[in-house]
């Protein structure tokens, strides 16, 4: 079963008082709904945000002959957060184990990408595995503390949704195809197709405020991997991390990366349905 916020955190209170407020139905009651969606969406990017602003102060701000290097403060800085979050009852036991599940998943898949050369990071690091500084994993982990946070939230439902082995299935396909790719054909094309016929006819249903409203799940893959697009660029223009083509200067990463954070975007949410569970609006036949 899902967990539904209901004052379990900070958050949770603040949001009851928000929902119980007495708005009349009509204009007035679209704009408070529309911003009210704005908020809770702006909370449940809250540890990606703050993993952005550490990105960018440091790239402009890190002092050249600072004590630790600047990738070390980022790891242990993500560090802080995270049990400042536990601490502030900003998050839940539950999304902390999601965020870990994320760090050690991204993690491997760093080691692996670094070694064939499919990006690097360019700064020195005494917290690293291999030339994977270790900040990079929770990079990794805020995409998945985001779909938690937002899945508690909003209360997802979900209509039409496919078998919950087979949704394993092709996360762990996905998976296996960033890796496998660099020796066999790349079968993201497939995964694609396979993606489109397993969730194609699945919705989900969100509750910004007192509606139910509904969403291609389809869809809400695409905005949140563009989301991670725009995300990466931040990453890259701060010299988070560098892909090869960047190495001689700065350039907006390839929007074909976009079909990359889309794949990641099934594993990511897959494994946070195995976490929360799928809470449904209709039976499957």
């Amino acid at each position: 079963m899902a967990e539904v916020d209901t004052g379990a955190t900070r958050f949770g209170r603040i949001r009851a008082r928000l929902e119980r407020l007495d708005i009349a139905p009509g204009p007035r009651a679209w704009v408070f709904e529309f911003l009210l969606f704005g908020f809770k969406q702006g909370w449940a990017c809250l540890f990606g945000g703050l993993m952005l602003a550490l990105l960018l102060g440091t790239h402009f701000l890190y002092p050249t002959h600072a004590p630790i290097h600047r990738y070390d403060f980022l790891t242990l800085a993500a560090l802080g957060i995270q049990i400042a979050m536990l601490a502030l009852r900003l998050e839940t036991l539950r999304e902390a184990v999601v965020i870990l599940a994320f760090h050690i998943v991204g993690t491997i898949m760093e080691l692996f990408k670094t070694q064939a050369g499919s990006w690097i990071y360019p700064g020195p690091s005494m917290l690293h595995i291999g030339a994977v500084p270790l900040f990079s994993g929770f990079m990794y982990a805020a995409v998945g503390s985001y779909i938690a946070r937002v899945w508690r939230i909003f209360d997802f439902r979900f209509s039409h949704y496919p078998p919950i082995a087979a949704t394993a299935l092709l996360a762990a396909a996905i998976y296996i195809n960033f890796f496998a790719h660099h020796w066999l054909p790349d079968m993201r094309h497939v995964l694609f197709l396979a993606a489109i016929l397993l969730f194609g006819r699945c919705s989900v249903h969100f509750t910004p405020w007192r509606t139910s409203r509904r969403m291609p799940l389809l869809v809400g893959f695409f905005l949140v991997a563009s989301f991670i697009w725009m995300a990466e660029n931040i990453g890259t223009f701060a010299r988070a991390w560098t892909y090869p083509d960047q190495r001689e200067g700065w350039h907006m990463v390839s929007v074909s990366k976009l079909g990359s954070w889309y794949l990641l975007m099934i594993i990511s949410f897959v494994l946070v349905s195995l976490i929360h569970g799928i809470r449904r609006t209709d039976q499957i036949r």
